[in-house]
């Protein structure tokens, strides 16, 4: 039988609490992580929101800037998320056939990835649209939130 690894887990200290990663001594490098997630939505509310003629708004727009601003806020509400220089945050939402398709890519110069600032801002952005869209759809689901992509760059 092959021996097994032994794992070590990076946010967890001798003793098995819990711990912020040191991250000090890492090189500064490029970072970029894009995340992608759904809501799903009637057709009555899908139509509102391609007419824009939503109670509470542009609600495209309005979820495309929240989640931006969740971005920002990632290590605020992730308890051992480093605090990030972000250089880019964009958020994207678009109608599809059968609901908002959210999409967005977090860049940063640091020593850690920014893949949960990507995550956070398509999870706000979907909240966000769930928030705006619930006086007129009692079914809508949000899912298929996921990382898409996570790169880095060594800096020159």
């Amino acid at each position: 039988m092959a021996e097994r690894k032994k794992q070590t887990l990076s946010h967890v200290d001798d003793l098995g609490k819990a711990n912020m990663v040191d991250v000090s001594a890492k090189p500064i490098v490029l970072r970029t992580a894009m995340a992608e997630g759904h809501i799903g939505l009637g057709e009555e509310t899908l139509a509102l929101i391609r007419e824009n003629k939503m109670q509470k708004g542009d609600v495209l727009t309005i979820a495309e800037i929240a989640g931006i601003q969740g971005g920002k806020r990632t290590s605020g509400l992730i308890p051992l998320c480093h605090p990030l220089q972000i250089t880019k945050l964009d958020v994207k939402a678009s109608v599809d056939h059968n609901g908002v398709k959210v999409e967005s890519m977090a860049r940063c110069t640091g020593q850690t990835g920014i893949e949960m600032e990507a995550l956070t801002a398509v999870s706000i952005a979907l909240l966000t649209i769930y928030d705006m869209c619930k006086a007129v759809d009692k079914k809508m689901v949000i899912g298929e939130i996921r990382l898409v992509e996570k790169t880095k760059e060594m800096l020159a």
